[in-house]
């Protein structure tokens, strides 16, 4: 006997199937807003899950992710991420897109893969990538550069590492240490620059008794011997005394080193890796570091990034060196998510090393169990510092002035931070102003996935603004009463008013540096131009009729009729431009003549790449 099923348990079957695989399953419209609830993540949302409904993703995404995965789901980049919660765990989520009766609906599995943040560091880059302790990967960057290092631990070759102070080069030396197959075989680690120079030589390459006043008797080994088969880690070899640089060039050489007071070299296998935070081809140049132990060394340059170029690592970071002080001092303290979001945006100039001992000094100070960002704000800076101001090349419409600086101040502050809600912080917006702001840029940027020919459109839209704020601005300088002496059918180009106004068109063509000819022209009543006064070495003399190309003629009509513009690229007898136009009027209002500003095609072109880069 067949049995027919209601909606509400093919309903009730379905969520039963998602609640099989998933903790928790959210129903939403297509902007993310919450329709419906089903099972439940433990110990997650902060907030009762009874009033979340009608409530959206990103509102609670503050409250929930370290980034944007919400955003990133939505706007159907990805169909499913795993990611970090601020509370330490690691939840997979999968969007499913479904059409309902009226709208698009998206469902959202969320499933718990951690129920905290492991003791250890994470590799969070590729699945089959190994763990370690002493390293954190999370951005791309520090992605290339752990492929390298398990790269280079498969040999044996000398290796570079290169980095400000702080970033923990000494950490990943020793990453390519326990990664190779010298893991069981000595790391010794040389600061050059701790040592004394008069004892640095004795240090690195050992001794005989009787070598100097005061050695031991029976002598001693020196660095390079005790790492024999293992690794020797160089830091700041950039502190190397010239001396001993012909020294360790020998060992890259020959493999063998010769104790101080020895004439007998001594056999020696090891994997040299030196670290410096100067530049050594800079030093090379000022003859204070050999040339010849240069390229030695520099056989596998490593770049590591500074704390700055991987902000998005910070967080796990600070959740690995809390549970290591904590654990070490038997406290309890927890940072809360804004402190986390101040230290995120905080600079870090020390880097790592930088980070780690704020940390330790918070958990070793704070009367507080639960540290907010009114509480860090003691250890840091309150604000982080943009560094580079958004540049105006341009005079302009102040609301395009002001669009354009929080564009790109927008742009700047994602491209930093990585994060949709970092960077509403930074610029002291809500979460929700700088989703809906850069959704409108990212809409903008969509661009790069239209055709060419489409693309070429939306990149000349862009700078026919910039072209045609910058004619109505700088048409300005050109006052009323001039325009009425010079457009006098009596006026001569030895007229004083004349020369004033060409010596100022032509201070416009020079200070611009982006326009070939300016000049103002009259509209005559046979739809033809009549040349009044341009800046010098135009090739039109004053008087002289001229009849462009339809589409420019167009543009100029407009013009004459109050509306200012730009013409698409056109081609007469001069060769091939693109003008702005824009009209000069009294003191009422009437358009008098119009100024136009010509940009060769060649402007245009190298224009047009630099926006593409920019946007």
């Amino acid at each position: 006997m067949s049995m027919i099923l209601t909606n509400d348990q093919l309903l009730q079957a379905f969520q039963s199937s998602l609640l099989s695989i998933y903790d928790e399953i959210i129903v939403t419209n297509g902007k993310g807003t919450i329709l419906f609830l089903g099972g439940k993540l433990k110990n997650f949302w902060s907030t009762n899950t009874t009033l979340m409904i009608g409530r959206t993703l990103t509102e609670l995404e503050e409250i929930s992710f370290f980034g944007d995965p919400i955003l990133q789901l939505l706007n159907k980049e990805a169909n499913s991420l795993q990611l970090k919660a601020w509370n330490g765990n690691t939840i997979l989520i999968t969007v499913f897109q479904s059409n309902g009766i009226n709208e698009e609906l998206m469902v959202w599995g969320l499933k718990s893969i951690s129920d905290r943040l492991m003791d250890s560091i994470e590799i969070t880059a590729e699945p089959d990538i190994k763990h370690t302790p002493s390293m954190v990967v999370h951005s791309q960057k520090m992605k290339d550069v752990f492929h390298t290092i398990e790269m280079v631990s498969k040999v044996s070759t000398t290796v570079l590492l290169l980095g400000e102070s702080g970033v923990g080069k000494e950490m990943f030396a020793k990453t390519i240490h326990q990664l190779g197959n010298r893991r069981s075989k000595p790391f010794i680690a040389v600061n050059c620059g701790a040592i004394p120079e008069n004892l640095l030589e004795s240090e690195l390459f050992g001794y005989v008794g009787g070598a100097f006043s005061g050695a031991n008797k029976n002598g001693a080994p020196g660095k390079f011997e005790l790492a024999n088969e293992g690794i020797i880690f160089l830091d700041e070899i950039a502190e190397l005394p010239l001396n001993l640089q012909v020294k360790l060039l020998r060992i890259l050489q020959e493999k063998e080193v010769t104790p101080l007071g020895s004439s007998k070299p001594i056999q020696i296998d090891v994997q040299i890796i030196a670290a410096t935070n100067q530049s050594l081809e800079k030093m090379v140049g000022e003859g204070r570091f050999r040339e010849d132990l240069y390229y030695r060394l520099n056989v596998v340059p490593i770049e590591i990034p500074s704390l700055r170029e991987r902000t998005e690592e910070i967080p796990y970071l600070i959740y690995h060196f809390v549970g290591k002080y904590n654990t070490l001092y038997h406290r309890n303290i927890n940072v809360l998510p804004d402190a986390i979001d101040l230290l995120s945006i905080y600079d870090w100039p020390g880097n790592v090393r930088q980070l780690e001992n704020t940390i330790e000094r918070i958990v070793v100070t704070s009367k507080e169990l639960n540290v907010d960002s009114s509480l860090v704000y003691k250890y840091i800076p309150k604000k982080a510092a943009v560094k580079e101001p958004p540049m105006i090349h341009h005079i302009m419409p102040l609301q395009e002035a002001v669009d354009m600086i929080e564009e790109q101040l927008i742009k700047m502050a994602i491209d930093k931070y990585k994060s949709v809600k970092l960077a509403a912080k930074v610029l002291d917006v809500s979460q929700p102003t700088m989703s809906r702001k850069y959704k409108k840029i990212r809409e903008k940027m969509q661009h790069k996935t239209l055709s060419p020919l489409n693309k070429r459109k939306i990149l000349e839209e862009h700078l026919n603004k910039q072209l045609r704020s910058m004619a109505i601005v700088t048409s300005t300088v050109i006052l009323p009463e001039e325009i009425l002496e010079l457009v006098n059918p009596s006026m001569s180009p030895s007229n004083l008013t004349y020369k004033n106004v060409q010596k100022k068109l032509t201070k416009i063509r020079e200070q611009e540096g982006i326009i070939e000819w300016v000049y103002i022209f009259k509209v005559l009543d046979n739809n033809k131009m009549l040349t009044i006064v341009a800046s010098e070495d135009f090739v039109l003399p004053p008087g002289h009729i001229y009849e462009g190309p339809p589409e420019m003629m167009e543009v100029a009509f407009e013009a004459m009729d109050g509306k200012a513009g730009v013409t698409p690229l056109y081609e007469d007898i001069y060769g091939e431009w693109k003008t702005s136009f824009a009209p000069l009027t009294d003191h009422n209002g009437n358009v008098l003549a119009i100024i136009g500003f010509d940009h060769t095609k060649s402007y245009i072109e190298t224009e047009l790449k630099k926006i593409g880069n920019m946007i």
